[in-house]
């Protein structure tokens, strides 16, 4: 019960569900403000599903603008399907194979929970629903990692696996009750709405797969421009308010705690767009808009995690710190020769980690109090700060070793890898026979 009170996220949400009796529908009181804010959350963060496609396509060339759109829209069908079937009785129910993943016969297709009502006051129906568009949103932040270079049906036996084999066991290990991330510490792993169950496991399963695919055809040397940086921009305002959802809507309530990460989530995009574009001025003597949209998303990367813990102040902090870290990353990725073509583990990977880690030095007194009540007495943020490491830690090497394993995988039986002249021909004709913009064009 001391976490509930210390959790205002999705973890806190599972507690009661993860620990013996669920509830008594009789007991439990719809909450139609919760509910009609849940159901608006949930919509929300699907929106940032075909935000994300346009963010992407747009920073494709023009030849596959189509099959990078089509990485995002296929995960809305697959992981939804998916986790509907097993993704939710794999995430939320009791631990098995040594809490490995959950496993709760009652919750494959839903079944079990048709006149369910949470402890929050909302049908669990929402809550399972919110939850699995996290599940189709981060495998499709992975494709811009090796976006132009992939086999369509290669990416979709991909992104089924590793939504079964790793995004499921870490969303068990950080949000569900009985979770051993979740119950380390006196608070367990800091993550309210995702910073190493989504950003970080995605950033760095894209940097293995880019790095295990190796580069697109003639890069660095031939110059692969943006197709439509107008299509970007749009993209990125649906993502931020998309993110509004991703938050807030983690709070699984209507109250202060929304209050809160919505808040968090406002300043910290702005923050991280401001300083990128004061450090790319700096640097490159221009502003540009790709690199303002690009410290939109760092801010908000950073503070998925932390917007429920810290107040205005720390999250402008965390916005500003992940601006310069993953401005720093796009530049090693340069020297360092590996093509993560959208930069999904520079902004994703390494913001997350940057607002998983940081967002020790920002938690506001009132949490820090309650953490060291519900530990005796004592807790600080240096022990806070070694639980954050481990969590990171943990989701560094569990996707990363994961994901190679799923790559190889994949690459030996039905090819991951396009081949040369499907690449050069473009993925929207190879894979798709379709043109994003009505005429033949591969630049």
């Amino acid at each position: 019960m001391k976490r509930k009170i210390l959790y205002s996220g999705a973890a806190a949400a599972l507690l009661l569900m993860m620990t013996g009796n669920l509830w008594a529908a009789e007991e439990i009181v719809l909450d139609s403000g919760a509910t009609a804010w849940m159901l608006t959350s949930t919509a929300l963060v699907l929106l940032m599903v075909p935000g994300l496609a346009m963010f992407y396509g747009g920073l494709v060339r023009s030849k596959n603008v189509i099959g990078t759109m089509m990485h995002s829209f296929t995960a809305m069908g697959v992981m939804a399907v998916l986790w509907v079937i097993v993704g939710y009785s794999m995430s939320f129910g009791k631990g098995v194979l040594g809490g490995w993943f959950g496993w709760e016969p009652s919750y494959i297709f839903l079944s079990g929970i048709d006149t369910a009502i949470m402890p929050q006051g909302i049908p669990e129906y929402v809550f399972s629903m919110f939850q699995g568009k996290f599940a189709i949103i981060t495998p499709a932040l992975i494709a811009g990692a090796f976006a132009e270079r992939v086999r369509f049906r290669g990416y979709v036996l991909f992104i089924a696996l590793w939504g079964l084999i790793v995004y499921n066991p870490l969303c068990h290990w950080v949000w569900s009750g009985d979770g051993f991330l979740f119950n380390m510490g006196a608070a367990g792993a800091i993550d309210f709405a995702g910073g190493t169950v989504v950003h970080i496991s995605a950033g760095v399963s894209g940097l293995v797969a880019a790095v295990y695919l190796g580069a697109r055809r003639g890069y660095p040397k031939t110059a692969m421009r943006p197709s439509n940086l107008v299509m970007t921009l749009m993209g990125a305002g649906l993502l931020w308010v998309g993110w509004f959802g991703f938050n807030a809507g983690s709070s699984i309530s209507s109250g202060l705690a929304t209050a809160q990460a919505l808040t968090a989530t406002q300043v910290a995009a702005a923050a991280g767009a401001l300083v990128w574009m004061l450090v790319e001025g700096l640097h490159q003597g221009k502003a540009t808009a790709l690199g303002f949209v690009s410290g939109i998303l760092a801010g908000l990367v950073a503070v998925t995690p932390a917007a429920g813990v810290v107040k205005p102040a720390g999250a402008m902090a965390l916005g500003a710190i992940a601006s310069v870290l993953c401005y720093l990353a796009i530049i090693m990725k340069d020297k360092l020769g590996y093509d993560d073509s959208l930069d999904a583990f520079g902004i994703h990977g390494v913001g997350g980690i940057a607002g998983a880690i940081f967002l020790t030095f920002f938690i506001r007194k009132s949490w820090m109090a309650a953490a060291a009540a519900a530990a005796g007495g004592q807790w600080s943020i240096w022990q806070q700060l070694g639980v954050q490491v481990v969590a990171v830690l943990v989701a560094i090497v569990y996707a990363g070793l994961l994901t190679y394993l799923l790559v190889l995988l994949v690459e030996k039986t039905v090819g991951l890898r396009a081949a040369p002249q499907d690449e050069m021909a473009g993925l929207d004709h190879s894979f798709h026979g379709e043109h994003g913009y009505g005429m033949l064009n591969a630049s």
